[in-house]
C-alpha cells in the first residue's frame, strides 16, 4: 500500500470518529478543507461514498461502517506493534488506555496507578469513564476493567481488586413512614430509587444472596437515575430507598444520616477485574500497568 493511501484511511476514519471534519482536522494537526479534500480524494479512488454529510453531522455510510470494522483493529495492531519497538529505549513510555466505571476508577485505579506513572513519567495512561461495555478491540483501548460476572468471552482477566458488597439504604425520616424490609420480597412494596445501567440501559435488578441461595428483585419507585451519587443523595432525601456499592453509603450510615437494611442478603460477590485481548502483543508499560494493578489479597 502506498504511504498516501494510508494517510487517506487515517484521515478518514479521524472524520468517522469524531463526526465532524473540524474535530477531525484538530485531531490530525491540519486544516478543515485538506482532509476534506483527502476524504473525497479516497472516496473517488474506491469509487464508493463512505461518509454521509449534512448541515449538521457528518456519519459513516454502510460502506463506511465496513471500512470502519476492517480499520479499527488493523490500527490498533499497528500502534501496538509500533509501541513494542519503542520498548527499545531505555525507559518504558507510551499511552496506555482503559475503560472503566468512575467508581472503578476512584475505588482501584487511581490509588495504584498514581503511584507508577510517578516512577515512570514517560507512562501516559487515559481513563476513559464512560461506564459502557465496549469492544476494547473495536474501540482501540487497551484494557477494560468491570466486575468479574462481566467479562467478555476471549479475554485475559486479571483481578485488580478485592470483593465487593451491595447495600440497601434509607433515610431515617423515610423509615418514620415506612416499616423496614424483613425480606427483599419486601421490596415490591417499598419505594425505591432505580439504576439505570450504562451497560445496556436497562433498569439494575437489585441482586440479593444468602446461604446460596439468590434472588434478583424487580423494583419500583418514583425516580430513575443513571448515577450512584445521585442515588445516594436522593435516598439521603427522602425520595425511596436505594441500592448501592457498600463503600459509597459507608459514610452517611456511619454518620446516621442513613440507615441499612437486609444486610444478610447482601453477601461479598467478586470484584473488579481488568481485561484485555488474547491477541495483543503487550507493551512494557502495559506490562507494568498490568503488574500495578494486580491485586494481592
Amino acid at each position: 500500500m502506498e504511504r498516501q493511501n494510508l494517510a487517506d484511511l487515517v484521515a478518514f476514519l479521524a472524520v468517522a470518529e469524531e463526526q465532524s471534519f473540524t474535530k477531525a482536522a484538530a485531531k490530525l494537526g491540519t486544516s478543515q478543507s485538506s482532509i476534506s479534500h483527502t476524504v473525497r480524494r479516497l472516496e473517488s479512488r474506491l469509487g464508493v461514498r463512505l461518509l454521509a454529510r449534512s448541515t449538521r453531522s457528518v456519519s459513516p455510510t454502510s460502506a463506511g461502517e465496513d471500512l470502519i470494522a476492517t480499520l479499527k483493529p488493523a490500527l490498533q495492531d499497528i500502534d501496538s506493534k509500533l509501541g513494542a519497538l519503542g520498548e527499545l529505549r531505555e525507559k518504558p513510555a507510551g499511552m496506555v488506555r482503559i475503560t472503566a466505571s468512575r467508581h472503578a476508577a476512584l475505588t482501584v485505579l487511581l490509588p495504584k496507578l498514581s503511584a507508577l506513572t510517578a516512577a515512570y513519567p514517560d507512562i501516559h495512561v487515559e481513563l476513559d469513564l464512560s461506564g459502557a461495555l465496549v469492544d476494547i478491540v473495536a474501540d482501540r483501548f487497551d484494557a477494560g476493567v468491570r466486575l468479574g460476572e462481566q467479562l467478555a468471552n476471549e479475554m485475559i482477566a486479571v483481578r485488580v481488586g478485592p470483593d465487593l458488597r451491595m447495600a440497601v439504604v434509607g433515610s431515617p425520616a423515610y423509615f418514620e413512614r415506612h416499616p423496614m424490609p424483613q425480606t427483599p420480597q419486601d421490596l415490591t412494596a417499598h419505594r425505591c430509587i432505580n439504576l439505570r445501567l450504562w451497560t445496556h440501559g436497562g433498569l439494575y435488578a437489585w441482586e440479593f444472596s444468602r446461604d446460596g441461595r439468590e434472588l434478583n428483585v424487580r423494583v419500583e419507585g418514583s425516580m430513575i437515575v443513571n448515577d450512584s451519587i445521585v442515588a445516594l443523595e436522593a435516598a439521603e432525601q427522602g425520595v425511596g430507598l436505594a441500592c448501592l456499592m457498600e463503600d459509597i453509603v459507608a459514610p452517611a450510615v456511619a454518620e446516621g444520616r442513613l440507615i441499612r437494611v437486609l444486610d444478610e442478603w447482601c453477601e461479598p460477590f467478586s470484584g473488579y477485574h481488568l481485561y484485555y485481548s488474547s491477541r495483543r502483543q503487550p507493551s512494557l508499560a502495559f506490562s507494568l500497568v498490568v503488574d500495578a494493578l494486580r491485586f494481592h489479597s
